[in-house]
């Protein structure tokens, strides 16, 4: 990541290949006992939400941006402006936007929702569901996925977590 940060100028923008940066969110209950999760259309899998830079050179701003966009929840809160997570991963070629195999070096943050918080699903995905961490271990997740599912059960454990009954 710091390599492509120091060596490559357009770096936040969605046309540098073979790689760019990206911005996810890891949004979670005001609780903290489910987080949001969305059932992408393109790569049809359940992910955080998260979208590409688009010239912005803050992946901060960018999965806030992009937790709006994709949840619709107003009033997210940010739980530290450390990254969550560091993951780099392969996103398939984009025939119809004429997208070659690429890397997404995503940064990914944490957002507290409020308390009954109201969602909507946006137009780049099938579906968008509050899940506790059993549920999300259930699902066919990712190395990166994964890897956050663990580091946010390490969080609930360390405070005593708590269920939530948020749904969208």
């Amino acid at each position: 990541m710091l390599d492509l940060l120091k060596k490559e100028p357009a770096c936040f923008a969605r046309n540098c290949f073979p790689a760019h940066f990206t911005g996810s969110a890891w949004v979670v209950s005001h609780d903290g006992a489910r987080a949001l999760l969305t059932h992408h259309r393109f790569l049809n899998v359940w992910l955080q939400l998260g979208g590409h830079c688009d010239g912005v050179e803050s992946t901060l701003e960018t999965s806030r941006k992009e937790a709006l966009e994709e949840s619709g929840i107003e009033g997210l809160v940010l739980a530290s402006p450390r990254p969550f997570d560091l993951d780099i991963h392969m996103i398939p070629a984009h025939q119809e936007r004429g997208e070659p195999a690429h890397y997404h070096y995503d940064v990914r943050h944490v957002w507290i929702a409020p308390q009954n918080a109201v969602c909507r699903i946006s137009e780049e995905s099938y579906d968008l569901r509050w899940f506790t961490p059993d549920e999300m271990a259930a699902l066919p997740l990712g190395t990166g996925m994964v890897r956050m599912l663990e580091k946010w059960r390490g969080l609930l454990a360390r405070r005593g977590g708590q269920e939530s009954h948020g749904v969208c």
